[in-house]
This record gives structure tokens, C-alpha cells and sequence, in this order.
């Protein structure tokens, strides 16, 4: 017991954010990603000092997930946009640029930061509340007759990855690609509520971006010794194993197993494997899959009667699977196998896409399940190819002078426009035009004379410059006004747009976790 250490005290941090040091490490990271905002964000190399491969990206998730911290005041809010991003996939730079930004603008002002946090959700509130109306203007209501503003959609998600480095017709391929795969998922005829079906996705390296392709149906493996001339007649019978056959006794669960000293346990249980063989081949089982690994004495057996095995699935391909083919995985091999855990399906074939041979499953009637086979040239590519008249009662009702409610404003639309101006990354400036309130972008080598011959379009598309139109820069002072509805011409589309539910998750993650962030007083660290 001497020698045995003794217990370190933990190590409390009183008021974060008054602490320079994680004050320049959030700032530091919001440079960061700042840098790698929107369409033409910039690249980022991220290398751990201790080691490790480097890591090429933009994306938020990776970011946010290769950059280390001991600060654990950095790392809940961290934590916090990467819980959006797994559950929408889209808007986490948004989301951690508007945190910070806000954060950034409260701490320089002189507001309370108890006064900010009721009127940042005071705000939230009227923005969420604004954006799910039906007139909203920052929404497009997507007509499902064509596809152009799907393909928009895509096409702005895939655009804002560079490291992707997609060329203009590759980009536009995978796009249309993407919304191809969804419309399959949707099902045709499904009465009541409508279940979406599964995208699998197959990476291939080394190939041309164009050689992708979205195929219905399912692609699996495909298994050793198979070759066309073994195809088994249609439709197949199908039986789907999620429990291990690979007759080691560790696969048997839990509890204590009690045996006789002259048994051959590994007999036995070869034994109860073979029983299983023999019930799927009387029963006429033409597809034989698991989860996991099957016994290879097993796997012998059943391809000398014919039956196709296919091994080592893993838990991703088992749901797609039992949608396609209707079986029920079986999770135990101690059973009979009951005959209502049987699917079909109603054909396979052997697809080659470079390196890589699979089966490709086709489904007995109508499914919403299809395979997405995504080319790109190297792995890292492949990779990354996801009102002031309301004032005195308003700020009576947050228990804040006026005073404190306007400044409250004025650094949450500050916020807003920082994470606006973010999107510039070529020396640019951003403006706003006082008519509807849009973005553009005047670009560095811009003079005032052809000033309106630069600008062209606003950020979204949809409106153009004129002679009648006045703009000023974001970030500084102009009158009040209301912004005039865009009268859409329905020859122009959008040339941007991004997930409204993605995005409205952002806003409302980035001013939750800056208000949990100025909230937070002491920080308890366990140095164990």
C-alpha cells in the first residue's frame, strides 16, 4: 500500500469565461472553423502532436472530433453541436460559428450574462416562431413533381465540401445520385403511415467519380467459391442469423455451463450446427446469412447442398436485409427454426465495381431499399463524400431595463451576421441589400463604378441587382426596415439551399449551448 499513489485533488475553476486562457482557445476555434464555412470554406489538416494519421477536411463533425481539448468547459460545447450534427448531419459549422460568435459578442459588452440568456431565448423564440410560418421567406417549399430543388439541395451540401474535390459535372452527378437514392426510398404504395426505406452506401477507391451509380435492391459481399453457374433458381428462400455460428462456447450467453468431464463439447455443439444445416436444407433454404461468422464445417455443408452463405454481415446491413427479403433474424441456434422467420428474394446476380465483387440482391415485390456505389480517386476524398415598439413591456416581462434588452438585441443579431459574414473567404465583403435583406458578396478587386455589375446575384439566387436597389455592409449601422417579399419567377430556382430542419435545429442548439455556456460558474475537474 506504500507504494500506491496518493489521490490528487480535483481542480475547480471558478467563472470559464472569465479565464483567459479557454477565452483564447474559444476564439482560436472559432477561427477554425469560421475558415471552413460555406461553399468556399477552406481546408484544414489535423494532426495530433502525440501521433496519428493526418486528417484532411472541412466538415464539422470530423473537425470537431479530431481536435483535442483538456479544457473540459471547451468540451461540452463541443460535445453539444456534435450531438446535432449525428442527429441531422448538416449545419454543425453554423451551429458552432453562431455559438461562439455569441458567446464572443455577450462577453466583450457589459450585459449581464442572466439578462442575455432571457433575452437570447427571448429572441430564439421569435426567430423559430418567424421561420415556421407559412410566409416565411427563407423557406421553398419543395415540389415533389420535380427534382430541380432537390437537386439544389444536394448539390449545396455536397458544394460546401472541398475536400471532396468534386469538378463541376461530378458534383452535379452526385447530386442527382443522391436524390435518385432518396426518391427509392420512398415507398409506392404503402398505405397509412409511410415508412422510409435504407440508402447503403458502397465506397469504391480508385475509380472516376462518374463510374458511381445507384442501384435498387441490395449488395452484399460476396462469398468465396461463388461463382454465375451456381445461381439457384428464383425466387430464393432466404434465413438471416444475428447470433454467432461460429460454435465457440463464449457465444452461448451468460450463465454457468456445467459439463462431463468425457464430453466433447466442440462435438456437441458442431453437432447442434449441422442439426441446424439440415433443417434449412429440408426446408429448401436457397440464401443462408448471418451477422457474424458461421463455423466453416457449417459453411461446407451447406454449399455441397447448394446454399449460398454469406458471412460476417455486421450489424449495419441487418436492417436494409430484413426489409428487403422479409426475414426475421434468428438469435439463437437452440430452436427450431420457425417457418414465419423466412424472407424471399426474387433474384441476385454478381456485380464488379473495380476491386470489389458483390451479390446484388433484388427484392420479391416493391421495396424502398437501394445501394449507393460512390467512386472517387483516394480514400481521403471518398471519405469526406454530410421590433423596438414592443420594448418597455418586453423587457419588463425578461426583468431587464431597456437598456440592457437593446443591447441584448443588438449582440444577437450582431451573432447572426458574424456567422453571415463567415462565408466569405477570398477578401470579399458581405452586403445586405435594404430592400429584401439578402446576401451578397462584393468581391476584393471590385470598384464602386461597376459596383452593381459585381454583384450579380444575392447569395441564394433568386434576386438580381438594379440600378433601384441600395446595400450597405453587414456588421454596420442602417435604418429599420421591413424586407419586401421576393416575387419568385418560377424560371428562377434557388441556387442554394440547405435542410430547414437541419437548420432550425443549428439555431436553436447554437443559442441553447451559448446560454448553458454563460450560465455556467464553476467547473469541478477530477485530475485522477
Amino acid at each position: 500500500m506504500s507504494r500506491l499513489s496518493k489521490k490528487s485533488p480535483s481542480v475547480c475553476t471558478d467563472m470559464p469565461l472569465d479565464n483567459t486562457d479557454i477565452c483564447s482557445k474559444l476564439h482560436l476555434l472559432k477561427q477554425i472553423l469560421t475558415s471552413c464555412f460555406g461553399p468556399t470554406g477552406r481546408l484544414k489538416q489535423v494532426h495530433n502532436n502525440i501521433g496519428g494519421h493526418v486528417v484532411t477536411t472541412s466538415a464539422s463533425s470530423v473537425l470537431l472530433s479530431s481536435v483535442s481539448s483538456s479544457q473540459p468547459f471547451i468540451n461540452l460545447i463541443k460535445t453539444s453541436i456534435l450531438n446535432h450534427v449525428s442527429r441531422f448531419s448538416d449545419c454543425g459549422l453554423f451551429a458552432a460559428v453562431l455559438c461562439l460568435s455569441l458567446i464572443e459578442q455577450i462577453k466583450k459588452s457589459a450585459l449581464r450574462e442572466s439578462v442575455a440568456i432571457r433575452v437570447n431565448n427571448y429572441l430564439l423564440a421569435l426567430c423559430t416562431s418567424y421561420l415556421q410560418r407559412e410566409d416565411c421567406g427563407c423557406r421553398v417549399k419543395l415540389d415533389f413533381c420535380s427534382t430541380q430543388n432537390l437537386i439544389t439541395l444536394a448539390r449545396s451540401v455536397i458544394s460546401s465540401k472541398p475536400a471532396c474535390v468534386l469538378t463541376e459535372p461530378e458534383t452535379l452527378h452526385i447530386s442527382k445520385l443522391a436524390v435518385q437514392a432518396f426518391l427509392l426510398t420512398v415507398p409506392c404504395s404503402s398505405p397509412g403511415i409511410v415508412s422510409f426505406g435504407r440508402i447503403v452506401t458502397v465506397p469504391v477507391e480508385g475509380h472516376s467519380v462518374l463510374s458511381s451509380e445507384v442501384l435498387p435492391g441490395l449488395l452484399v459481399e460476396m462469398p468465396d467459391g461463388l461463382s454465375e453457374e451456381d445461381k439457384p433458381l428464383n425466387p430464393l428462400s432466404v434465413v438471416l442469423f444475428s447470433a454467432s455460428l461460429a460454435g465457440d462456447i463464449s457465444e452461448l450467453g451468460d450463465g454457468v455451463i456445467e459439463a462431463h468431464p468425457d464430453v466433447d463439447t466442440d462435438s456437441q455443439i458442431l453437432g447442434q450446427l449441422l442439426e441446424l444445416g439440415r433443417q434449412v436444407i429440408n426446408d429448401e433454404v436457397k440464401l443462408f446469412m448471418c451477422q457474424k461468422v458461421i463455423h466453416p464445417v457449417l459453411q461446407q455443408y451447406l454449399r455441397s447442398h447448394g446454399v449460398i452463405v454469406v458471412e460476417r454481415l455486421g450489424i449495419a446491413l441487418m436492417e436494409p436485409l430484413t426489409q428487403l427479403t422479409g426475414a426475421q433474424p434468428v438469435a439463437t441456434l437452440h430452436t427450431t427454426i420457425p417457418p414465419k422467420t423466412y424472407g424471399k428474394a426474387r433474384d441476385l446476380c454478381i456485380k464488379h465495381f473495380g476491386s470489389k465483387t458483390m451479390l446484388h440482391l433484388f427484392p420479391l415485390g416493391e421495396s424502398a431499399i437501394c445501394t449507393m456505389i460512390l467512386c472517387h480517386r483516394n480514400q481521403t476524398m471518398l471519405n469526406e463524400l454530410k421590433s423596438k415598439s414592443e420594448v418597455p413591456e418586453t423587457a419588463s416581462v425578461l426583468m431587464c431595463s431597456q437598456t440592457e434588452y437593446l443591447l441584448g438585441v443588438e449582440l444577437f443579431c450582431c451573432a447572426l451576421e458574424s456567422a453571415a459574414r463567415a462565408l466569405e473567404h477570398d477578401g470579399g465583403s458581405s452586403l445586405i441589400d435594404l430592400t429584401h435583406a439578402h446576401r451578397w458578396m462584393l468581391p476584393a478587386d471590385a470598384i464602386k463604378e461597376t459596383m452593381e455589375e459585381s454583384l450579380g446575384f444575392c447569395g441564394c439566387g433568386l434576386v438580381q441587382s438594379s440600378p433601384s436597389k441600395k446595400w450597405t455592409y453587414l456588421n454596420t449601422k442602417y435604418s429599420d426596415f421591413c424586407p419586401s417579399p421576393v416575387f419568385k419567377d418560377t424560371r428562377v430556382q434557388p441556387r442554394v439551399l440547405d435542410s430547414f430542419t437541419a437548420k432550425l435545429s443549428a439555431l436553436q442548439v447554437a443559442v441553447e449551448t451559448a446560454n448553458l455556456a454563460l450560465d455556467v460558474k464553476y467547473i469541478i475537474q477530477d485530475m485522477n
